[in-house]
């Protein structure tokens, strides 16, 4: 499928525990390729999108998922703009890759993942040149996001709803 090492944006928590268990957690994610993303905003925030537009200047591959947090009922939730100002002010195009079944790996609260076959459908390439010189425009990165979004959701077969997936977890409590 792929010869290079892909990178991963992960929630900043999983570099920050604390004890034995702590380490062994950023160990692993730094070794499999994570790269720790601060989703409070601002400026922290700004600063993990640099890190990651600096793997893409280098070349290297990027996966990010658009939602910024799992989904809590394998619905698919409205994107957040930093993949569009990621791909806008790179130039590099979006292949929509998709995860079929993993909340059933993983669900939601478990401890461990149980063994399962997780499916993956690769989409065709999206190209945003269109749109070059025109990351500060908050339209046109609702627009490619929305745009991923779609693709991603053409390929799942998922439902989509238009509002944060963190908003729904904060409310739910999932």
């Amino acid at each position: 499928m792929i010869e290079r090492r892909v990178y991963f944006l992960a929630k900043s928590e999983y570099f920050t525990g604390k004890g034995l268990k702590g380490w062994l957690v950023k160990t692993f994610m730094l070794g499999v390729g994570q790269l720790p993303i601060d989703r409070s905003g601002g400026k922290a925030s700004e600063a993990s999108l640099n890190t990651a537009l600096k793997v893409l200047d280098r070349g290297d591959v990027l996966g990010i998922y658009p939602e910024g947090t799992r989904s809590p009922d394998a619905r698919l939730y409205r994107g957040r703009t930093g993949v569009a100002r990621m791909v806008l002010e790179s130039g590099v195009p979006v292949v929509p890759v998709v995860m079929i079944d993993t909340e059933k790996a993983m669900p939601i609260g478990a401890k461990f993942p149980k063994i399962r076959r997780i499916g993956t459908v690769i989409g065709q390439p999206l190209d945003f040149s269109r749109f070059e010189g025109m990351s500060a425009d908050r339209f046109v990165l609702r627009s490619v996001t929305d745009e991923i979004t779609l693709a991603i959701q053409e390929l799942s077969g998922q439902e989509y709803v238009d509002v944060y997936a963190s908003s729904v977890r904060e409310r739910t409590g999932k």
